[in-house]
């Protein structure tokens, strides 16, 4: 039996109850200082020791080239060789430096393949370099994969879980060049806001100047600058972390994100609803298949056959009912849709339908 219809999933930021105006929130929470982030690093290896399942040599010639280089490197001449070894696998490696990461310190680091390895378990990683975009480098990687998901098969069955062609080594890469950045000598600060808001950025540098005196201002909806003063003249490192202790109110606007692969949709408390008469009918097909087997008679040469046989039902829910929804808060939205007795498959078609009409006052976004 095939039913025409799709799941979904509501979730109600803040359903069943009254939104807490007193809930704030640290600025460390919802800012970033600029200049203080991370950097990305990617580079290339080999990675060696596996069990049969690394490149085969002849589908992936830069494996080959990769491999005879660094046996080169070592006084190894293998040029001419016709090697067919599938223990080598080459690799992509990825790593995140953190900010004031320095000399010695290590990172952890990611290895994927790129050839048509089947597996990097138990594979070692063969030193290699780490660069940045500017194209120097950062860091070196080298250690032993682990390898999270696992495969085996047999002759005639396989079974397998999770992603054998890409591991992680803790701590595998060590920190070879720092990114210079003096935070304690900086002239001012600048906070960027990670969900820039007009609102938000006054009440940060309302909470800062009401608190040391005059020392913020909004430059833009995403960023308040700091100026240190008074006391923390030369200290700026005291007052980013006092400042990022202050306790302020985020403003978020008013929106309903709706997942369609996933049947999810979420809003937050800021919905408002104007009031809205909503009829809501579902349609309802059902189609069922009972095949049946047609014998033929004794003695007549027929074939056993099977007739196919359908039957096709409509609901067009005639059960509908018509509910009137109002009022200044999401319960009251919630309220009148389980007064309909809305199914998960009609929420996102009525939010949209509400939203064309004008009477929800907020955003939609759908992924």
């Amino acid at each position: 039996m095939k039913r025409l219809a799709a799941p979904f999933l509501l979730l109600m930021a803040t359903a069943g109850f009254v939104p807490n105006a007193a809930a704030q929130t640290r600025i460390k929470d919802i800012v970033d200082v600029e200049n203080v982030r991370e950097n990305q690093l990617v580079g290339y290896g080999l990675v060696v020791g596996l069990a049969g399942t690394g490149d085969r040599m002849r589908n992936t010639p830069f494996t080959e080239e990769s491999m005879q280089a660094m046996l080169e490197r070592m006084g190894v001449n293998v040029r001419g060789t016709d090697m067919k070894t599938q223990n080598v696998a080459a690799v992509s490696i990825t790593a995140t430096m953190p900010p004031f990461a320095r000399s010695g310190s290590r990172i952890d680091v990611q290895v994927a393949a790129l050839g048509d390895a089947s597996s990097l378990q138990g594979g070692t990683l063969i030193a290699s370099s780490l660069r940045a975009l500017d194209g120097e480098i950062y860091a070196v990687a080298q250690g032993n994969v682990a390898v999270s998901g696992f495969k085996g098969q047999g002759a005639a069955a396989s079974v397998s879980r999770g992603v054998t062609t890409s591991a992680r080594i803790a701590g595998g890469g060590i920190i070879e060049r720092e990114v210079p950045y003096a935070l304690a000598s900086a002239q001012s600060l600048k906070l960027a806001l990670k969900n820039p808001d007009f609102a938000t950025a006054s009440r940060i540098a309302g909470a800062i100047n009401g608190r040391f005196g005059g020392t913020a201002k909004v430059l833009d909806p995403g960023t308040v600058e700091v100026a240190p003063g008074g006391g923390f003249s030369g200290n700026v490192i005291e007052l980013v972390t006092q400042v990022g202790d202050l306790p302020i109110k985020v403003d978020q606007p008013a929106r309903v994100v709706i997942n369609e692969a996933s049947g999810t949709v979420v809003m937050n408390s800021e919905v408002k609803i104007s009031p809205v008469a909503i009829a809501q009918g579902g349609l309802t097909i059902t189609v069922t298949e009972t095949p049946q087997v047609s014998q033929p008679a004794a003695l007549s040469n027929g074939q056993t056959t099977v007739v196919p046989r359908t039957q096709v039902q409509v609901d067009d829910g005639s059960g509908a009912h018509l509910a009137m929804v109002g009022g200044a808060s999401l319960q009251s939205l919630v309220s009148g849709l389980n007064a309909l007795g809305v199914s998960p498959r009609d929420l996102i078609t009525i939010l949209q339908a509400i939203k064309t009409s004008g009477a929800l006052q907020a955003e939609i976004e759908v992924q």
